[in-house]
């Protein structure tokens, strides 16, 4: 294997986007650069590989694009978490915050069993509002939440510490200061 790379050197940042004074994290450059989401996902699935993890639940839409890779490699299966109508079977759903408001987020039914072993996936972590509501959905529908794993977190902004004090071990990739 070759030597690993700074993975923030692969992270494109846009300036007040999609607000003055935000720095948006873009991992769409990630995404496209082999070397950088190879290893990327290859670090998001390490700690996972013999825990023996049922499903990757990944947040829309990047954390599609992350939980069917890392699904993939743990050979488990992925479940998508959607926002509201969006998904076509019976759902249920879950409020979420958001920096300016609420939304909801909706998940199958039938698409986590009672006591399967699941990791929560997103390509960032900020106010953990979005998170916390995937996380409750999860047990909502008696399935138990090994992680959450993420490839950026903005610990000034606390959602790291949402989940932890929700009891959710979270892990990162990279770290950037500021919102």
């Amino acid at each position: 294997m070759s030597a690993s790379i700074d993975l923030t050197t692969a992270i494109r940042s846009i300036p007040d986007y999609p607000k003055p004074g935000i720095i948006f994290r873009d991992i769409t450059t990630l995404l496209g650069d082999a070397v950088a989401f190879r290893q990327a996902v290859d670090e998001l699935v390490a700690p996972y590989k013999a825990l023996g993890i049922d499903k990757v639940a990944g947040i829309e839409a990047r954390g599609f694009i992350l939980g069917g890779a890392l699904a993939h490699q743990l050979g488990a299966g992925f479940v998508p978490i959607r926002k509201k109508g969006k998904l076509p079977h019976q759902t249920v759903r879950m409020a979420y915050s958001l920096e300016y408001g609420t939304d909801e987020m909706e998940i199958h039914v039938d698409a986590l069993k009672p006591g399967e072993k699941v990791i929560l996936t997103d390509d960032l972590i900020a106010t953990g509002g979005t998170a916390e509501g995937a996380v409750k959905l999860i047990r909502q529908l008696g399935a138990e939440i090994v992680s959450a794993c993420f490839v950026i977190d903005l610990p000034e902004i606390g959602g790291r510490k949402k989940l932890e004090a929700l009891g959710v071990e979270v892990r990162t990739l990279v770290e950037f200061a500021g919102h």
